[in-house]
């Protein structure tokens, strides 16, 4: 079964790997980039690592208004993956700094969802993703803005995934741990510069201090991450709905 599969922030990191597993499944895939040149670079990338990919590219930058019309129709998957964050102490988190979080962690995937929901239900066949974060779990002290919009998808998730009963729709939540992606290499790679120290420990420290509750002690793989995307992006996980899925490695300590 070949879909058409939309993922908002895939020119890099989780968003992108997904979108390698999904072309290489033969789905059709749309990437998200916030600049024609990011998109168009991915888009590339994505082919030459996809032999035959069907791959198109949707370029919205979530902080500004957007034009739904801009956007594919008869999209099958969404998977609401974009995300911004900021690392600062809670009194120092402005008004501004929470808007252009929620704007685009969670206004996207709104208004996102809000145009194709109707469009899956009346097909009776669909699939949307929200992806969240161990942070909606943690909070961390210099992350509260963030975590909170990343908590919001889950109810955002649940609510929607009600509005689909007794249909061939289902409405996730995928919780991700910390992940090696690019951003997290240079974070890496920076403070093992200014420590003088080999990334690889670094990042061991890192994980020990930072997620003392990870029980695999380690940043997961991009493709460890996309791959359980792929999965509840496709028909096998037809019986899983309203569910929130994690694959944290054990850092949130959650037991439900």
């Amino acid at each position: 079964m070949k879909n058409s599969v939309l993922i908002t922030g895939s020119t890099a990191g989780i968003g992108f790997e997904t979108a390698k597993v999904l072309a290489n499944q033969g789905h059709k895939i749309y990437l998200n980039g916030r600049t024609e040149e990011s998109t168009n670079a991915a888009i590339e990338r994505l082919r030459n690592l996809c032999d035959k990919a069907d791959i198109q590219g949707v370029v919205c930058d979530f902080s500004k208004p957007f034009d739904l019309a801009s956007f594919p129709e008869g999209i099958d998957v969404l998977i609401n993956n974009v995300g911004i964050y900021t690392s600062k102490p809670f009194s120092a988190t402005s008004d501004e700094d929470w808007y252009d979080q929620f704007e685009v962690n969670c206004m996207s995937g709104v208004r996102l969802s809000r145009h194709y929901l109707p469009q899956m239900l009346a097909s009776n066949y669909g699939r949307i993703l929200f992806i969240s974060s161990e942070c909606a779990y943690l909070a961390p002290e210099d992350m509260v803005s963030y975590s909170s919009t990343k908590a919001a998808l889950h109810a955002l998730s649940r609510g929607l995934a009600n509005a689909t009963r007794n249909s061939g729709v289902t409405v996730n939540t995928l919780v991700p741990g910390s992940t090696y992606t690019e951003g997290a290499a240079r974070f890496i790679e920076e403070k093992a510069a200014q420590q003088k120290e080999e990334p690889t420990k670094v990042a061991q420290s890192f994980i020990q201090a930072e997620r003392p509750q990870s029980l695999i002690e380690r940043f997961a793989r991009t493709e460890e991450v996309a791959s359980l995307i792929a999965f509840y992006a496709g028909p096998q996980s037809s019986a899983v709905n309203g569910s929130v899925i994690f694959c944290e490695g054990g850092s949130t300590g959650a037991t439900f």
